[in-house]
């Protein structure tokens, strides 16, 4: 009986008492733009929005939704001035900074400002995208489907109709794309389509100790000193029209530019998110959140660990590995430092005993309907069934994935080279070798064979000896066990660890065979132990996938009187609510703004630490006070705020708005103490942390004396918004 109290208080301390899609909160969603219900319209407008509806998405006009951007597909952007210039997030930009940086130019360490037009600088497949129009596709995509269907049929009939939609879309007009999404675990599909600019080249960089300060001490913690921007533009043809990049295209001239405000904002000021959010999980079973934490959440903590632990005790020993590496950490480090978050808010604030109550709730709810209970009598023994036998494999996968095709770069290679058409049109195919090209540039052999030893071992260690590739045998029976020992021959015997092998495969030279090189082998291997392990599962996730869809469209059917807003899964998508600070514990109390005054804290209480070195010409800066219109009404400069708008990874560099669709700042990040919030949004802990737009347009002005960028932008001085 003590036990069940003592979790009965914790959930209600967590929650403050059991949340339902009936007491969905009004800052809770994100929400498709062209599926805003007058409810929450009203919500908008009652916390403090000013635009009418049609001003913030208009399916048939222009709304300030044209001035948001997907960046690069994995991250998001806002268009700022009439001559197409874009606002990042820094750690967007991140690989686009690294791609020009050498000891001579370091751009990480120095930032990056380009003078004129012509210093600018292209980036090979980056792209940003623009979205059109958002319509509900569903009663067509379905059409096709028929509840005999297994869900293989099922899935080949909705991609069928699918691609045909699609296709019907850029059969009107070759620059524009057509998308058709999954909402709802499958239950509705909606179609987006986008125009995509190919050519966007970098303008501005802040230094590192600005756009990384804090590094991965800092990263989803606040408070936060960050100033994590990148500066962009696109460019067109001479019609405004997308084109690849070419030395002849000019600046893009965007229909809808976003107004920039320096008036800030207050606690309680309302705050509107617009971007493109990746994946959430609201309405995965408890099953499924056990097994990621298990399987997905584990491998990539630990296997990154090992392997961040080694790339970073080298970058910090030679500056051209940290350069060479530092966007490759960068980008595995945060999902890493997500992982590792994500368990511990799944467990401190019970995300799985209140998806347990929810579903215990659901049982119920069928028991009590004689249609439901017909159809979904075996729904919640199905789900444990398939989830149980998938586990095993599922965290098999997990581990491969991460200690091979994410952790060694040999194997990365060997597996580009192996998927390499040489058959397909020319231009693709220079596109590719582009690719192989810089992952060559910034590829260090010595220290990849050191991380691949080290996964090859910790690969063994973590699964069971059924789940081993067959290479294992090898070296079992040639090299008496010794880890070390093969990698080392595989390393020496195979070309692929520079250009020279793939020089050899592309001219057909007689002296080298591609499938006998032991890195292609290898990778073969791999690949056989992939199909292996779905073999395994095939018929289970399928029936997960069922079990999934049913469970989604039974929870919004039990609650008819809610609002439900679909998972996030790449379309644009608002959050709103306000901004505010919070409370993380008994006895803390967080502010919702920073200021400079943070980084002399920081750096003094770090003294040696490179995460929080900080040029002593922008400390200077600061410490003179001099912010002119960038000030606060205190006299300060905010660096960093917070509001309660719901965002997840993908979101980076987010639009956020006040209430007249003015720019405040770019969301970059989430709080540590709501991890856990892809699977279960947390009202009293959640929150959203952007860069301010002050801090953004000082550090453009003032430390990188790139005022001709400030003279492009729309900057508005209203009275504040509540």
């Amino acid at each position: 009986m003590k036990r069940f109290w003592t979790v009965t208080l914790c959930l209600v301390l967590s929650i403050g008492g059991l949340m339902t899609p009936a007491m969905l909160r009004a800052d809770e969603g994100m929400w498709l733009l062209g599926n805003l219900d007058k409810r929450t319209l009203k919500e908008m407008k009652r916390e403090g929005l000013q635009l009418k509806p049609r001003q913030l998405y208009n399916g048939k006009g222009l709304s300030l939704k044209d001035a948001v951007v997907s960046f690069g597909g994995f991250c998001s952007g806002v268009v700022v001035s009439n001559e197409g210039l874009v606002l990042t997030n820094h750690h967007c930009g991140f690989e686009s900074v690294q791609l020009y940086s050498n000891s001579e130019h370091d751009y990480i360490r120095d930032g990056f400002v380009a003078r004129s037009r012509d210093e600018e600088l292209s980036n090979p497949d980056l792209y940003v995208r623009f979205l059109y129009n958002q319509v509900n596709v569903t009663k067509r995509v379905l059409s096709g489907v028929t509840e005999e269907m297994s869900e293989q049929e099922r899935s080949q009939a909705i991609d069928s109709i699918s691609l045909a939609i699609s296709e019907e879309i850029s059969a009107f007009d070759s620059t524009f794309v057509g998308v058709v999404d999954a909402c709802y675990d499958g239950n509705e599909y909606w179609l987006s389509v986008y125009q995509d600019f190919p050519d966007v080249r970098l303008v501005f960089a802040p230094p590192s100790s600005v756009g990384k300060f804090g590094w991965d001490n800092d990263n989803w913690e606040w408070p936060r000193h960050t100033g994590d921007f990148c500066v962009f533009r696109i460019y067109a043809d001479s019609l405004n029209r997308p084109d690849p990049y070419s030395p002849s295209n000019v600046p893009y001239h965007p229909e809808v530019v976003a107004p920039i405000s320096l008036n800030g904002y207050q606690s309680g000021s309302f705050c509107m998110t617009m971007g493109y959010p990746g994946t959430t999980d609201r309405y995965l079973s408890s099953y499924g959140i056990e097994q990621a934490m298990k399987s997905q959440h584990q491998a990539q903590t630990e296997i990154r660990g090992i392997k961040q632990s080694i790339w970073k005790e080298a970058m910090n020993r030679d500056n051209n590995l940290r350069i060479m590496y530092a966007a490759k950490y960068d980008q595995s480090s945060n999902y890493w430092k997500n992982s590792i978050g994500t368990v511990r808010s799944i467990r401190k604030l019970h995300v799985l005993e209140k998806k347990r109550a929810r579903e215990e709730q659901l049982r119920h709810w069928i028991d009590s309907q004689p249609a439901e209970r017909q159809q979904l009598l075996h729904l919640f023994t199905d789900l444990e069934l398939n989830y149980s036998q998938t586990l095993p494999s599922s965290r098999a996968f997990a581990y491969l994935v991460e200690s091979f095709f994410n952790g060694s770069e040999l194997v990365q290679l060997a597996f580009d080279v192996l998927n390499l058409d040489t058959e397909a049109e020319e231009e693709e195919v220079v596109k590719n070798l582009m690719k192989l090209a810089k992952k060559y540039a910034d590829y260090y052999e010595p220290l990849d064979r050191r991380v691949t030893k080290a996964l090859f071992k910790a690969y063994r260690e973590k699964v069971d000896t059924e789940f081993l590739p067959e290479f294992y045998q090898t070296i079992d029976t040639l090299y008496q066990g010794n880890v070390e020992a093969y990698v080392d021959t595989l390393f020496n015997q195979s070309k692929l660890t520079s250009t020279e092998g793939l020089r050899l495969a592309l001219n057909n030279d007689s002296t080298y065979q591609i499938y006998q090189d032991p890195a292609i082998s290898l990778c073969i291997d791999l690949l056989t132990q992939v199909f292996n392990l779905k073999a395994l599962s095939d018929e289970s996730l399928a029936q997960i996938a069922r079990c999934e869809r049913q469970l989604n469209a039974a929870l919004r059917r039990m609650d008819t009187g809610g609002r439900h807003y679909p998972d996030a899964n790449g379309t644009m998508r608002l959050s709103y609510g306000t901004i505010g600070g919070y409370d993380p514990y008994d006895g803390a109390s967080y502010s919702y703004f920073t200021t400079p005054l943070g980084i002399f804290e920081k750096v003094c209480s770090n003294p040696g630490n490179p995460d929080y070195e900080v040029q002593p010409e922008l400390l200077d800066l600061f410490q003179q006070g001099d912010f002119g219109r960038y000030a606060d009404r205190d006299g300060q400069m905010h660096l960093c705020f917070l509001s309660n708008n719901d965002i997840t990874g993908g979101n980076s560099g987010s639009a956020m708005f006040n209430g007249r669709g003015e720019l405040l700042g770019l969301a970059f990040d989430g709080n540590w103490e709501a991890m856990s919030s892809d699977l279960s949004y947390e009202p009293r802990l959640q929150r959203t942390i952007g860069v301010d737009i002050r801090y953004i347009l000082f550090i453009i002005e003032k430390y990188g004396q790139a005022a001709h960028l400030i003279d492009e932008l729309n900057l508005v001085t209203t009275s504040p918004s509540r």
